[in-house]
């Protein structure tokens, strides 16, 4: 099995690391010359409940071609900067909406995988991973592409996994739980737990995915289970995971923000729904990026 993984952050590292050391042929695919040197040299830690699991993928500027399937695990910001080999299967786990849509406009949706994942993950330095929280990842085929052999491949490795005919479906259920999570403890400076423990920041919280919620439903998804017990239960369960984008606003680099509240918002003038609380959410984030 060949697999190409891109983006060597904090998930791209872990799956990465994980399918090498499962017999997978993995390279890991980095766009900044410099660092994908260093991560072919010094290869790829994970700490994990005690336990360290080293790997040492390949690392390259470009997807080769031969590869199985490629994992998408890259900033949503980056995505349509993209280039993919012809006829290979591509799987994005990433953040956010729109990623699907940018990638059937790349390689055709026949040829899309899509789902989420709720492993946690916290990036240390380059290759340095600190793996907070195991989760589920959840993915299908977007049109007709058939998502059995990743799923075997990802289960090898040691990922629970659940095959889905919805992807549409999990993904906005994910977007809805970070528009609430992510911006929150970028705000705030804390991790995912600390949003339980401060009253009104837990009440604000469930307001952001009530938003997020009536703009999913608008586009025709409809959820059988309460999203906001979802939200409560992820600070829960990683309550000691440093988000991605409070990860993001630390380094002083760009953030998911507009492929997720960004994205709700626009989805939302299209419906003619309000979203107050999204907006301005959506607005201090930028202006922390922008500071």
């Amino acid at each position: 099995m060949k697999v190409a993984v891109i983006g060597p952050g904090a998930l791209g590292c872990l799956f990465a690391a994980r399918m090498a050391r499962s017999g997978t042929k993995v390279t890991l695919i980095d766009h900044r010359k410099e660092r994908a040197e260093r991560l072919e040299q010094q290869g790829i830690t994970v700490e994990s409940a005690g336990e360290v699991l080293t790997a040492h993928p390949s690392v390259s500027l470009h997807v080769p071609t031969g590869m199985d399937f490629i994992l998408v695990l890259t900033k949503a910001y980056a995505t349509e900067a993209l280039r993919f080999p012809p006829e290979v299967p591509v799987l994005t786990l990433q953040n956010g909406l729109g990623n699907v849509e940018t990638l059937c406009s790349l390689v055709g949706s026949a040829r899309v995988l899509a789902g989420t994942t709720s492993e946690a993950c916290t990036q240390l330095d380059v290759g340095l991973v600190r793996h907070t929280a195991a989760g589920l990842t959840r993915f299908g085929g977007w049109t007709s592409c058939d998502p059995t052999v990743a799923g075997q491949c990802l289960r090898a490795a040691g990922f629970e996994v659940a095959l889905t005919d919805s992807p549409g479906q999990i993904i906005w259920e994910k977007t809805a739980v970070c528009a609430a999570i992510n911006p929150l403890t970028a705000l705030m400076d804390v991790p995912n737990g600390k949003l339980l423990e401060l009253v009104e920041v837990r009440q604000l919280m469930r307001d952001l995915v009530v938003e997020a919620a009536k703009v999913a439903a608008a586009e025709g998804y409809r959820f059988d289970h309460s999203l906001v017990e979802v939200a409560e239960q992820t600070c829960a369960d990683t309550s000691e995971n440093i988000s991605s984008m409070l990860q993001d606003i630390r380094a002083s680099r760009p953030t998911e923000i507009d492929a997720i509240s960004g994205e709700i918002l626009h989805r939302a003038q299209l419906a003619s729904l309000p979203t107050p609380r999204t907006r301005v959410i959506h607005q201090l984030v930028k202006g922390l990026e922008n500071r």
